[in-house]
């Protein structure tokens, strides 16, 4: 098949993607007035795990280039327009990707074999792969440029939809905190997507893999601006894409541990004139949604913002956003338990990752955790922006690399001192 001929049949899958997408939110809206929400046992037009979870598959799908500059914000072909997603994939956009053959595929990943697999989830299989870093032909195992090959299940309808989302946004998106989309490949029933490779792997494992060295404090920190300049970006295009799937799991690191966003299946353009809202279906991760979104199916862009504050909170704690043995088990929200600390500066320290073992500034862990209860402020009104919430942080960056003398104390919690769960 050629690249040709391949774009021209993603072109035609995105049609019905659209004529689909249209039916569905129409769907969404009843759905939201009945009151269904992530986690309930009402189907919906997504393929979701009784956790509340869509395929968000944990994988590391290229080594970061040189010269890494966070703040180079562009977008590979202007700006979007506001049909993009939910629409047509425009060819110039679909252009900009490798069209693989799935014969390539399967070469590059040693006919997806088992010692290839490098994750899965409800969209697919994740492999690893190599190709030929200047022609992205398929080359030897263990030589030229390492990718990541997603692989659609074939039964899945949910994982088609996503699959088009993430051709049509990262087909275009170009951002240094954003995973780049190398190809695709559209082949009878075959769907696959083709991924710079992070050799980290994902912000989950890091934080929450038993065995794994923890992050100082001053990575976490270059991990949470990272996260807040790819949202920023996100927000700030005229077509203002909300990312919606927000979750540790979904951050990848790569050789310098910097993040990138991945996973764009279920991203969203936003609201466009006079709207103030897009009314959609609920789709997510439980403990990562904002609660209005949760409730109604009404999505903004401070849903992003409350998504990046539990985020924020796994980084200062160490702890998952739902089900941590330490706060409650399988029922334990992380929200509710280190909302009552994120305010008080006598107190925040308890919230704070052991593991640290106090080696962090006082100063600015405090400003953080304060910039985390503002992001989780139940009234979304009340968030900041996103390109506020990176200012914020990018400032606490510039004082930490300041030649001045740090006159600051460090923070050290008594052993005797222990988490415990507060009511709401």
């Amino acid at each position: 098949m050629s690249n040709r001929w391949g774009l021209l049949q993603v072109l035609q899958d995105s049609f019905f993607f659209f004529l689909w997408d249209s039916h569905s939110t129409s769907l969404a809206s009843l759905n939201s007035r009945m009151g269904i929400c992530l986690g309930s046992p009402a189907k919906s037009d997504d393929d979701r795990s009784a956790s509340g979870q869509v395929f968000g598959v944990k994988v590391a799908p290229g080594n970061a280039k040189p010269g890494f500059n966070p703040s180079n914000m562009q977008m590979h072909s202007g700006i979007l327009s506001d049909a993009l997603v939910g629409s047509i994939v425009d060819l110039s956009v679909s252009s900009n990707l490798k069209s693989f053959t799935f014969d390539d595929l399967k070469s590059a990943t040693k006919n997806f074999s088992a010692d290839s697999l490098i994750g899965e989830g409800g969209f697919g299989y994740v492999f690893k792969g190599w190709i030929n870093e200047n022609t992205l032909t398929p080359c030897k195992p263990g030589t030229g440029m390492v990718v990541a090959v997603k692989k659609l299940k074939a039964q899945s309808f949910q994982g088609h939809r996503e699959w088009l989302t993430e051709v049509n946004y990262l087909g275009q998106l170009h951002h240094e905190n954003l995973v780049k989309l190398i190809g695709c490949c559209s082949e009878s029933k075959n769907r696959l997507l083709v991924y710079e490779f992070m050799p980290k792997g994902s912000l989950e494992n890091h934080l929450f893999k038993k065995g794994v060295q923890p992050m100082a404090w001053a990575t976490r920190m270059q991990i949470a601006l990272d996260i807040a300049r790819g949202l920023s970006f996100l927000h700030s295009l005229n077509a203002n894409i909300i990312y919606r799937d927000l979750k540790a799991s979904n951050v990848l690191i790569d050789s310098k541990f910097h993040a990138k966003l991945s996973d764009f299946g279920l991203a969203r353009k936003g609201p466009s004139g006079d709207g103030s809202h897009v009314s959609t279906r609920v789709v997510g991760t439980i403990g990562y949604a904002a609660p209005e979104y949760v409730a109604s199916g009404r999505l903004t862009s401070k849903s992003d913002v409350y998504s990046f504050g539990v985020v924020l909170l796994e980084l200062l704690s160490g702890k998952r956003a739902l089900g941590d043995e330490s706060i409650g088990g399988a029922e334990g929200k992380l929200v509710e338990w280190a909302k009552p600390f994120l305010g008080d500066n006598r107190h925040f320290s308890r919230i704070m990752d052991t593991r640290l073992r106090g080696e962090y500034s006082k100063r600015a862990a405090q400003t953080v955790a304060s910039l985390a209860f503002r992001c989780l402020f139940v009234d979304p009104k009340n968030r900041p922006p996103m390109l506020d919430v990176q200012a914020e942080l990018e400032q606490i960056q510039a004082l930490r690399n300041s030649p001045r003398p740090k006159m600051e104390l460090r923070v050290t919690r008594p052993s005797s001192q222990r988490s415990h769960s507060t009511p709401q």
